[in-house]
C-alpha cells in the first residue's frame, strides 16, 4: 500500500507527540486531519485535552481501536512507539516528514503493519485531497 492508500484507510489516528503549541507542525497537522474529518487521539506525557480530545500517556492506554500511529517525536523514539503500534493492534505506523528508523520499520513490517516514513500526512491528505468529512 502507499501513502495514500494507508491514509484514505484511515479514521481514527493516534498522534504520538501532538504539541500543545499551535505554532508547530506537531499541532497543526494533526488540527488539519481533524477538520478534515479524523478522529484525532493525542499521546502526550502530561497534557490533558488537546484539540478537544482527551490525552493518553501512551498507546496502549487506548481503550479503542487505532487505524494509523502518526508519530512527531525523535527517531530515537520510533522502534517503541512501532512495538506499541504492533501491541495495540494499529494497522499502520507513519513517521512524520524527517523521521526515518529502519529499526521501526522492521519491528512494524515484522508485525504486519503497513509502514510510511520521511512524509507529512497533511501533505498527503491535501494533495490526495482525502477528507473524511
Amino acid at each position: 500500500m502507499n501513502a495514500e492508500e494507508i491514509l484514505e484507510g484511515a479514521k481514527t489516528i493516534a498522534v504520538v507527540g501532538l504539541s500543545r503549541d499551535p505554532a508547530k507542525a506537531a499541532h497543526g497537522v494533526p488540527a488539519v486531519l481533524q477538520a478534515h474529518g479524523f478522529r484525532i487521539i493525542p499521546v502526550h506525557p502530561s497534557a490533558t485535552e488537546l484539540l478537544g480530545e482527551k490525552v493518553y500517556r501512551s498507546l496502549k492506554d487506548i481503550p479503542e481501536p487505532v487505524d494509523l500511529v502518526d508519530v512527531f517525536r525523535p527517531a530515537a523514539e520510533a522502534p517503541g512507539i512501532a512495538r506499541d503500534a504492533v501491541e495495540i493492534g494499529a494497522k499502520a505506523l507513519w513517521l512524520q516528514q524527517g523521521i526515518v528508523s529502519p529499526e521501526a520499520r522492521r519491528i512494524a513490517e515484522e508485525g504486519g503493519l503497513e509502514y510510511v516514513e520521511n512524509r507529512c500526512t497533511a501533505v498527503v491528505r491535501a494533495t490526495a485531497a482525502i477528507s473524511k468529512n
